[in-house]
């Protein structure tokens, strides 16, 4: 049992060497994540010689991965946000309205007219003025219902009609709303990792939490404060036809209207249609500009259907105002001089710098299906992940001299065979946290320095099985080999009830107890891998070498 195969020696040396060398750029972390840094910015913007100098920084043939230092060492900002969803009802419900008046028109000689009334968000109530046509406008309106396309609600459909009184009550169903719940948390999710994508940020955390919550982490941003600005603005940028503009916030817009503040002019404002004509859903680029005075603004293009419609709008409505909307309030409501087939122009303001270049990258990613509401905020400074790592490096490097101390005075010339494959286990912890992209936090390195004190514990137990084979008055090799066949089982059995109970943490558990988990896990794997054979192998090589009569352990 203690020949190895030559196959066998090229393997196990293979993947310590792979592991090591890809655990190598975190000793070089600065000028590795340098020319990480400057191939993005090639890619995106072109090289230029400050770039081309910090690309060549790090040679392109040796891997690149580093292990990302999370939230609590690298500092950054902390969210937790509350998606409201009763918006998203409330939306579903105006946009429904049109279709249900259309189909009540249909039946007018049984119901008689029909009046919107005013109540809870996302409930349509129709005062019909016949109430005996009750049974006709449900069977009207719920020929507008439509099959639930999710797993959930196969066979429902998407709107609850009912009826009491003179009154028509329209909802969503209950299946539908769930289904809503879930499609604007994903759409949620991928607009606010895109906003945070446009400003290259590292390795943010973006994730769903419970039914309608997201918890947003992102390391290297100055405060919470800043995160918020960037990702909790609705954007909701529409184009709106404008029926009057007044000095009175009390005067009643009328049916299908709205009142709107300006945003540049205090005391003013505009009456619009509701419906718009092109919405930010239909741009496919945003740039900050100048405009002709020099003034800050932003630059947009629709795609084509946008295009289409804008400019077929503009032909038919030249000489009349249009309004520019962004979140409920009116940008500019410039007079259409002539038609724009072309499907781009300009959004002028009383803009800074900042804010044209900050809007730019909100239209670019999209308007928040919902409002975002922020329950729990938390800016980490810098200063307090540099103390964290500098905590980290401490304890490391007590634990890992302790152990190695101990181990050499215990068990001698054995003892620094464990000592070497405890410098490979560390090695390959980090090897394989680069190669997964692992994000390493506070509890992940307390999970790596339990780790050192654990990966010498399969040694332990094979040198005392050996210690206890010696008695017996065996040979050393026949000593050494029934160690480690004896000792196998316990190790094995130790280590994985540890690996179950990481597994555990990781399905269970959320955020720092994740990366505890994973360090621990992968930790328990490789200390294992270098117990059994690593060490095993260099004590293999040395008793070839050597050919001792006796050994002293």
């Amino acid at each position: 049992m203690l020949d190895f195969a030559l196959w066998k020696r090229a393997t196990i040396w293979g993947i310590v060497l792979i592991g090591l060398l890809f655990a190598a750029p975190n000793m070089f972390y600065s000028r590795v994540e340098g020319h990480n840094d400057a191939l993005k910015a090639i890619e995106t913007q072109g090289a230029t010689p400050e770039l081309i100098a910090k690309r060549d920084g790090w040679p392109g043939w040796l891997p690149s991965g580093l292990v990302n230092l999370g939230l609590d060492l690298r500092g950054g900002a902390h969210l937790l946000a509350e998606v409201q969803v009763e918006d998203v009802y409330a939306d579903r419900m105006d946009a429904l309205w049109p279709d249900v008046r259309d189909a009540l028109r249909d039946v007018r000689d049984q119901v008689g007219p029909i009046r919107r009334m005013d109540g809870t968000p996302g409930m349509l109530k129709v005062r019909l003025g016949e109430p005996a046509g009750m049974p006709a406008a449900i069977k009207a309106v719920r020929a507008l219902a439509r099959p639930i396309v999710s797993l959930t609600g196969v066979g429902a459909s998407d709107i609850d009609v009912s009826g009491e009184g003179a009154v028509l009550t329209v909802q969503l169903s209950e299946p539908e709303k769930q289904a809503t719940i879930d499609r604007t948390l994903r759409q949620s999710l991928e607009i606010v990792r895109r906003r945070i994508d446009e400003v290259g940020t590292r390795e943010p955390t973006i994730q769903r939490q419970g039914e309608d919550r997201i918890l947003i982490e992102v390391p290297g941003i100055g405060s919470a404060d800043e995160l918020k600005a960037l990702i909790g603005t609705t954007a909701r940028l529409t184009f709106n036809p404008v029926v009057s503009r007044t000095g009175n916030p009390n005067q009643a817009p009328g049916a299908s209207n709205e009142l709107l503040p300006s945003m540049d002019e205090p005391g003013t404002y505009y009456i619009i249609e509701k419906t718009p004509v092109v919405s930010g859903e239909q741009l496919t680029d945003s740039q900050p500009a100048f405009d002709q005075n020099g003034a800050p603004s932003v630059t947009f293009r629709f795609n084509p259907s946008g295009a289409r419609k804008f400019g077929q709008y503009t032909a038919e409505h030249v000489g009349s105002p249009f309004a520019i909307v962004l979140d409920d309030e009116v940008i500019s409501a410039p007079v259409i001089r002539e038609p724009i087939p072309s499907g781009s122009g300009q959004i002028t303001g009383n803009f800074t710098v900042e804010e044209s270049t900050q809007l730019a990258v909100l239209l670019r990613a999209g308007a928040l299906p919902a409002e975002l509401t922020f329950l729990e905020e938390r800016t980490i400074g810098p200063q307090l992940g540099a103390d964290s790592i500098e905590a980290g490096k401490i304890a490391s490097a007590a634990a890992f001299l302790l152990v190695l101390i101990f181990m050499w005075a215990s068990y001698g010339l054995f003892g620094l065979f464990a000592n070497v494959a405890l410098i490979v286990n560390i090695g390959l912890i980090f090897g394989l946290l680069s190669m997964i992209g692992a994000t390493l936090t506070l509890p992940g390195i307390a999970g790596i320095v339990l780790t050192i004190g654990m990966a010498v514990d399969a040694n332990v137990l094979v040198f005392e099985r050996i210690r206890e084979e010696l008695k017996t008055a065996k040979g050393p090799a026949r000593a050494i080999e029934l160690g480690y066949e004896r000792a196998l089982s316990a190790i094995l059995d130790a280590n994985i009830t540890t690996f179950l109970t990481a597994v555990i943490l990781f399905v269970m558990g959320s955020g720092p107890v994740r990366g505890f988990a994973v360090t621990l896990a992968i930790g328990i794997v490789t200390s294992v891998f270098v117990a059994i054979y690593v060490t095993r192998m260099m004590i293999v090589m040395w008793m070839s070498r050597r050919r001792p009569k006796t050994i002293v352990l």
